[in-house]
């Protein structure tokens, strides 16, 4: 059960991480999140996401470190000092397009970081890892819905190569110390405290102050949009699931891909201003489109999304009109 459960939260002051912490705490679990507030996003935004922790009920469970998960012996020392049973690891640096211009720093902070966690969760005698991969493995397989047993071997972005990298690092930690590991591909999430740095954080704010967008592509790429609480549900279903495969892989995405064309008429239709759009060629990185098999996901996690795209954006924007303070600060 997840309320007898000391649970580390690697990424804990970011978007997935806090909305996970706030879940775990609410079913009954002791939580210890470590961060180290990366800079490719505000701390002040990062600090808001911690204080929607530290709010929320049972938030005297949540204790929190600012270190770097890198740091094999200072996760070690968290994990013994905490007395911790399992881990959720989400700290990574995030987005296709900026690993192209940094692919070393990539590197470091989503391989390394990895296998730092695999070890230290092992020298400490966790009892399972889940380790946050991205739908970005399967690159532009032609063959969709995208199923976990499809190849993974065309990645075409270092962001994407690092996330191949890493379930090949997990599978062979499982492969030698029988720690139970799940590799959860997740499929775009959105929703409240989205990061501002994706198109749908980008494009509510920009339509509705009346600013022009930058539409890459002819509008037809698709994604697979998942709600956060889709999500969350997912990664606690895998944690308590994983003990019976050992090492697995499961999709999390919301099975029902959207246009870029039509997410950003959904997204004027919600602001209530339309778009002013600036035509833009394709980014280098890039996938045509994604869409998540789930069959294994719900035949062995239970798993389904339940949120529509227009549901969900309606609640990210009302957080949003909410958060203006750190969402648009003046």
């Amino acid at each position: 059960m997840i309320e007898n459960e000391r649970i580390v939260v690697t990424g804990a002051a970011g978007f997935i991480g806090s909305h996970l912490c706030r879940a775990l705490l609410a079913q009954g679990a002791s939580v210890v999140g470590v961060d180290n507030f990366d800079p490719y996003y505000s701390r002040e935004r990062k600090d808001l996401n911690l204080d929607t922790i530290s709010k929320s009920d049972r938030a005297n469970r949540f204790e929190f470190y600012e270190i770097d998960v890198c740091d094999q012996s200072a996760i070690t020392d968290v994990l013994k000092a905490q007395d911790t049973t399992g881990i959720v690891h989400l700290a990574a640096k995030a987005g296709v397009r900026p690993s192209i211009a940094d692919p070393v720093g990539y590197s470091k902070a989503n391989v390394l970081g990895t296998q730092s966690v695999l070890s230290a969760a092992t020298e400490h005698g966790c009892k399972r890892v889940i380790c946050a991969s991205s739908s970005s493995v399967y690159g532009n397989n032609k063959k969709v819905p995208f199923s976990e047993t499809d190849p993974v071997n065309h990645p075409i972005s270092p962001y994407a190569a690092t996330k191949v990298s890493c379930e090949l690092i997990a599978h062979a930690h499982h492969h030698i110390t029988k720690l139970p590991v799940a590799m959860l591909r997740f499929f775009t999430v959105f929703g409240p405290g989205q990061r501002p740095d994706l198109a749908m954080s980008l494009f509510l704010s920009k339509i509705s102050e009346g600013s022009p967008i930058n539409k890459f592509g002819d509008g037809t790429s698709s994604r697979d949009y998942t709600y956060i609480a889709d999500i969350v549900s997912g990664i606690i279903a895998s944690y308590l699931k994983i003990d019976d495969f050992g090492f697995r892989v499961w999709n999390l995405g919301g099975d029902h891909p959207t246009t870029l064309n039509e997410m950003i008429e959904t997204i004027s239709q919600v602001v209530g201003e339309k778009a002013i759009i600036h035509e833009m060629g394709m980014q280098p990185g890039d996938v045509d489109q994604t869409w998540a098999d789930l069959s294994r996901s719900y035949k062995e996690l239970g798993y389904k999304s339940s949120t529509s795209i227009r549901e969900g954006l309606e609640s990210q924007w009302a957080w949003m009109q909410s958060n203006l303070h750190v969402v648009n600060p003046k």
